[in-house]
């Protein structure tokens, strides 16, 4: 290290090289202070100026900072250009630092590190949106994922083969994963395709033994076992969170629940093509707009708009269970003034989980204690509303959690005002009353202020100088301010006694008293007293809090539950829903079924949906497939996605947009429709869909509901056609599942004869003076064109250009009709009306020419003789 490094650029150097990975914002006074590279890094990403600060190894130091009141803001944009940020704080007053040393440097420590999927504050996180933090661990072949996001303490264990890794992240909207260091380089990036940022870790965080150890010591019990029967993947999974956590939050844990384990197989499985292809969560632009979920969405509170979200990712399959949801919504339908009045007191109610979190991580203030405050008093206020109420059983297992709070709600009530400030240090979030202590600190306070304003007229009154002030400021305390016109009065005797001169200024002289310096004292020690009893009061209260952290917990989960069935009834009355019938078969019959998307895009510009039926009830073992023909833009890629979003709302636990729906449990969904290129892959379009279907024909198993739209179009004719008419018969004789394929083929309509499981369905389509008519309604029976042309023009094809296609295909079409030879005159007909030439007559006979060369021997010719035998020849031709 060079000779001339400052004590304070050694000790950012010392720190930095505990925390290369991350930027780090190294605290000086009120500003963020960053150098060198990283300095360079977050000027450009946060776009703000770079600066310089001293040298060091003979080169100018790299600068920028960020100001601390505002920093929430910088590291948002921070973690979202994906930097991790290591925030150190001075950890000692530099009044401190001083009596060690004129040259001693403020201690400073790393207090937290700032990444993805570890922020807690409201600043940072979209509140109605969960922010996980995921881990991945293998053991001897087998695979584990836990989650948590700390912002809620939710924890979370399940089983997870590699294969679903990319799924299950996808699911949940993971924002980091933890992998074990030694994990492939390519399937970290597949992990990254998802969206996730990717931390690896050391062996020594997935170690399973002290994993088992580290988790016993978080939850305080022996043993596990109380919690479930882990794999030995899972623990090392949940002890690479906790390990993790610890670091990042230097020890401080969040409030973490008991890890709860989830199996594969209650869930609805729905891998990420059919995700994206069907807009759940996010629309195909990658926003929220133009999703089911936004459709969807009609919940007022933060925890019940994260509990609709993780139910819409991930459908039930258990048929008790969501047959219980459903009368949970039910109930809420049939009774309007009930729900009505839930909502509005839901709409009253703060988020209670994260104000939890922020205050076990030693993050929260006294708004977070008011936010608790305030749930819990309306918890109360439903529990008790609700109690005068025959409920189904999901609803009134919610109500139970809402009990047992009154006496925590009443001791946050009696100790705060009602409009507390943001930070501790700001002091007045006790209420008057409460503590004896604070208020004879508070008079002391107040009154000083009014004993200083007495003292100040006394004093013009002795030395009559009117325009006398007692100020204050943070170097001198309280002083006595007056003009330099009257200055020379005082500093004359006998005033100058009484008054002792303390500093001049260019327009002011400024004094102090004895009296004054001893009434300074009393007043400051009265604030810091007041402020110090409210810190130590705050703790207190949030000692009570943490205390009951399990059933402040169980009373969020309530509201949430409550809200989330209070939400899905008030969407199905506004768009008039019917409740799903739910069986343990392969049924699938929808009656006047809906878009929920489409429809609402369709309200808003005034214009109708047309609803259509589906039917798919195999018989066991068939299989049920629907096979749909019909043009472009007449809606058959709106009817596939339509009946897969009602099996997915279904099985959410919601009503459907149907007249009736009859439906056999679905274990998995699969959708391939639409395709673009992956040229980060180099897959083209065709390999793209030719993937998805693959993974589709190898993983159905006869309860997945299947929609494929086009298969086989991105190729030649033959080979496209070959193709589909291969998976349909696969679906068929093999998945044996329940499949609407819709398809421009009209061959493969020919199957029905074939296979007893599939029916031909068609889009009806009118045509009236030339143009086509789309009417949307899906109809028995097969299509025998698919209108391309005339959808051609509507698209704003030239007319020639349509002209051209208009007579290829009338063509096309007489030569399949006249057999395969007259295919062949494609290319004689005419181009923009011009007619090509008739080629000429081949001859009869042979020609003289030929006649006189039939018997020339070229070796036997003289130069002379060859010569004489052109101007013969030439003669011959007539020319």
């Amino acid at each position: 290290m060079n000779a001339h490094v400052t004590p304070m650029m050694a000790q950012y150097l010392e720190i930095k090289a505990q925390y290369a990975d991350a930027l780090l914002f190294y605290r000086m006074g009120d500003f963020y202070e960053m150098f060198f590279d990283d300095a360079v890094a977050a000027a450009e990403a946060l776009d703000i100026a770079l600066t310089k600060r001293g040298k060091h190894l003979d080169e100018d130091i790299p600068m920028c900072g960020v100001p601390v009141h505002a920093a929430e803001n910088y590291l948002l944009t921070l973690i979202r250009k994906g930097f991790r940020v290591a925030v150190c704080e001075q950890m000692e007053d530099p009044a401190e630092a001083k009596k060690r040393g004129s040259k001693s440097v403020v201690r400073r420590d790393v207090v937290r590190l700032v990444t993805p999927g570890t922020l807690t504050e409201d600043t940072l996180l979209d509140a109605r949106t969960h922010n996980y933090l995921a881990a991945f661990a293998e053991v001897r072949g087998e695979g584990a994922l836990a989650w948590t996001d700390i912002s809620t303490g939710d924890l979370h264990v399940m089983p997870c083969p590699p294969v679903r890794l990319g799924p299950e992240l996808v699911r949940l909207s993971v924002r980091e994963v933890l992998v074990q260091a030694d994990m492939e380089i390519g399937r970290q990036d597949a992990v990254a395709e998802t969206g996730a940022a990717v931390t690896p870790l050391g062996p020594g965080s997935f170690d399973s033994t002290s994993a088992d150890k580290r988790l016993a010591r978080v939850f305080e019990v022996a043993s596990l076992d109380a919690f479930g029967a882990f794999s030995r993947a899972e623990v090392s999974a949940l002890g690479a969170l906790v390990d993790y956590l610890e670091l990042t939050q230097k020890g401080t844990l969040p409030l973490l629940r008991p890890p709860r384990q989830q199996a594969a197989s209650r869930l609805l499985q729905i891998d990420v093509a059919t995700r994206r292809n069907l807009e759940l969560t996010r629309s195909l632009t990658g926003t929220r707009n133009g999703s089911l979920l936004a459709v969807l969405d009609r919940t007022v509170t933060a925890g019940g708009a994260r509990l609709l979200e993780r139910r819409l990712s991930g459908p039930a399959t258990d048929l008790s269970e969501i047959r219980g949801r459903h009368d949970a919504v039910g109930f809420f339908v049939s009774d309007t003034p009930v729900r009505d009045d839930l909502r509005q007191r839901l709409r009253q109610c703060p988020d209670i989980e994260r104000a939890l979190s922020r205050l076990a991580l030693d993050r929260g203030g006294p708004r977070d204690l008011a936010a608790l405050r305030d749930g819990l008093a309306q918890a109360g206020g439903i529990g008790e509303r609700l109690s005068q109420l025959d409920l189904p059983p999901t609803l009134a297992e919610a109500r139970e959690g809402l009990e047992g709070h009154d006496d925590l709600a009443d001791m946050l009530d009696a100790a705060l005002v009602a409009e507390p400030p943001l930070q501790v240090r700001d002091g007045g979030f006790i209420a008057p009353g409460h503590d004896a202590d604070l208020d004879a600190a508070r008079k002391l306070r107040d009154e000083g202020r009014g004993v200083i304003a007495g003292m100040q007229a006394d004093y013009i009154a002795e030395t009559g100088v009117q325009s006398l002030k007692i100020k204050h400021n943070n170097v001198l305390g309280y002083f006595i301010e007056t003009t330099a016109t009257h200055a020379q009065k005082m500093l004359s005797p006998p005033l100058s006694e009484r008054f002792i001169h303390r500093q001049t200024t260019a327009n002011a002289v400024r004094f102090t008293t004895l009296d004054l310096s001893e009434l300074e004292t009393r007043i400051l020690n009265a604030g810091n007293r007041a402020l110090e009893i409210e810190t130590a009061l705050f703790r207190s209260l949030r000692d009570a809090v943490l205390a009951e952290h399990d059933r402040i917990g169980r009373a969020a989960a309530a509201l949430a539950e409550l809200d989330l069935h209070a939400s899905l009834a008030a969407r199905a009355r506004e768009g008039d829903w019917c409740r799903p019938e739910m069986h343990d078969d392969r049924r699938f019959t929808i009656e006047a079924g809906r878009h929920p998307v489409v429809e609402a895009a369709l309200r808003k510009s005034g214009a109708p949906f047309v609803a259509n039926d589906c039917a798919l009830s195999p018989e066991d073992p068939a299989a049920a497939i629907t096979l749909l023909t019909g043009p472009n833009m007449a809606g058959k890629s709106t009817w596939l996605r339509q009946n897969a979003l009602i099996a997915i709302l279904a099985q959410m636990g919601s009503f459907v947009p149907a007249e009736r729906a009859e439906i056999g449990l679905v274990s998995q969904v699969f959708s391939r429709v639409g395709a673009s290129d992956d040229l980060a892959r180099g897959r083209s379009t065709f390999m793209v869909e030719m993937v998805e279907t693959a993974a589709i024909l190898n993983q159905a198993d006869e309860r997945a509901l299947v929609i494929l739209d086009e298969i086989g179009r991105g190729t030649a004719t033959y080979d496209g056609l070959s193709i589909a008419w291969a998976t349909v018969e696969h679906l068929h004789e093999v998945n044996r599942c329940r499949a609407l394929f819709a398809t421009h083929y009209h061959e493969l309509t020919a199957l029905s004869e074939k296979l007893p499981g599939l029916t031909n369905a068609t889009m009806a389509v009118k045509e009236w003076e030339g143009e086509v008519i789309f009417l949307h309604e899906v109809r028995p029976g097969a299509a025998d064109r698919s209108y391309g042309v005339q959808v051609a023009k509507l698209a704003g094809l030239p007319a020639s250009v349509v002209e051209r296609a208009q007579t290829v295909l009338e063509a096309l079409e007489k030569g399949e009709r006249e057999g395969p030879e007259r295919t062949m005159l494609i290319d004689d007909l005419p181009l923009f009306s011009v007619k090509p030439q008739a080629a000429p007559g081949a001859p009869k006979g042979p020609s003289p020419v030929e006649e006189r060369l039939k018997d020339i021997h070229p070796d036997a010719l003289s130069p002379r003789e060859a010569l004489d035998l052109v101007y013969t020849l030439k003669g011959l031709l007539g020319e």
